[in-house]
């Protein structure tokens, strides 16, 4: 009998539409070429709606002129999260699915950030890709600098601050950002994709970098710059045991990778051609040791299981390498990078349901109550 998957894409993200892509490249895609599986989508509109149909399983679904008027005729869907995952279409032609396992494709706010996977705990479904406390610090750029900090993994210097920080003291974030060595980055802590982040090089652009920061967060982070800049990122897979893909570097002409790098010109997450990538990274052998011991202990500081991406920042001048960031739903599972390994987009998906399902078996021997007699006192 096939298992039902649910793959989560859409949501209220400024990702939304990278989700979309994710979701069907390679995941349902692959997915269906298995015919193992029966694959429900469930899609999470802008305003927060979901729904599910499986016509929406072809992504030029979401390329039609009239996509929104489409969607305003489908039936919203609930979930039951009872002792599993339903799919529920209320009505007087009632209809459930029962799901299985669930793929979340969600990228950024209120899917990458744990809370998806937060409910999905709570329903007591398998899912696949990190679990709630990983996703949660890795998609807080600050926090994943603390924690991987305090296990001795090289990050640049940065300082951070909030909000009220900067409405109530800018005045002495701005003396204390300039005691970093510039040029700086000035990014929202918890957006990925590169929106919003601004390269500047000297402190007369600084107020505007920041203010364009806070308009998508209320964290701001500043760090240095990383000069004679080599870039790669390392794609992983695995609960214990992990597996590593190759070592990958954009080559990018611009001076960091921005949205349209990524997504509109063949960069580093896009599903387009390998136009501006180099796979495997040609560093020198004792750089490309680093970088996979850093991102072992990177995968395991934060906690992750499933798949992650680590990114690095190396400074060719000086053969330093620093740990950036984490992503624990790397842009299309990176699967033109596990097919660089020999990982096709079928194997890649299929391995990560395995996974996904050993990790939610480990959970299942872990006690969550406690019999006590306090309320009978």
């Amino acid at each position: 009998m096939k298992k039902t998957i649910a793959v989560i894409f859409g949501g209220q993200s400024v990702e939304h539409d990278v989700s979309i892509i994710t979701a069907h490249i390679p995941i349902i895609q692959s997915l269906l070429a298995t015919g193992k599986f029966s694959v429900w989508p469930i899609y999470i509109a802008k305003d927060g709606a979901w729904y599910a149909d499986q016509a929406m399983n072809d992504l030029a679904y979401f390329k039609q002129n009239d996509f929104s008027a489409r969607l305003a005729k489908q039936k919203k869907v609930r979930l039951l999260f009872d002792q599993g995952l339903k799919i529920i279409w209320p009505g007087l032609r009632s209809k459930e699915v029962k799901i299985d396992i669930a793929f979340p494709a969600m990228h950024g706010t209120f899917g990458e950030d744990g809370s998806l996977m937060g409910l999905l705990r709570l329903a007591g479904v398998p899912f696949v890709g990190c679990d709630l406390f990983a996703s949660a610090i890795a998609m807080d750029k600050v926090l994943t600098k603390q924690v991987i900090g305090s296990e001795g993994i090289p990050v640049v210097p940065y300082i951070w601050f909030t909000k009220n920080d900067w409405q109530t003291k800018k005045e002495v974030w701005q003396e204390k950002i300039s005691q970093l060595r510039w040029p700086v980055f000035v990014k929202p802590a918890h957006l990925g994709s590169s929106i919003a982040i601004t390269k500047v090089k000297q402190i007369g652009g600084l107020e505007n970098a920041v203010e364009v920061a806070l308009h998508y967060d209320d964290k701001v982070l500043v760090e240095e710059s990383v000069e004679n800049l080599i870039e790669v990122t390392l794609p992983i897979m695995g609960n214990d045991e992990l597996q590593l893909a190759a070592i990958e570097r954009p080559l990018n002409k611009t001076e960091f990778l921005d949205f349209n790098d990524k997504y509109l010109t063949g960069g580093k997450k896009s599903s387009g051609p390998d136009l501006n990538r180099e796979i495997p990274a040609k560093i020198d052998e004792n750089l490309a040791k680093q970088v996979k011991d850093l991102g072992r202990k990177t995968y395991r500081a934060i906690g992750c299981s499933g798949t992650a991406r680590v990114d690095f920042l190396i400074d060719a001048a000086i053969k330093r390498v620093y740990v950036n960031e984490v992503n624990t739903l790397p842009g299309s599972l990176y699967h033109h990078n596990w097919k660089m390994v020999g990982v096709s987009g079928v194997e890649l998906v299929t391995q990560l349901i395995t996974l996904a399902e050993e990790h939610f078996a480990k959970r299942q021997n872990i006690t969550y109550t406690f019999n006590s007699d306090i309320l009978s006192r």
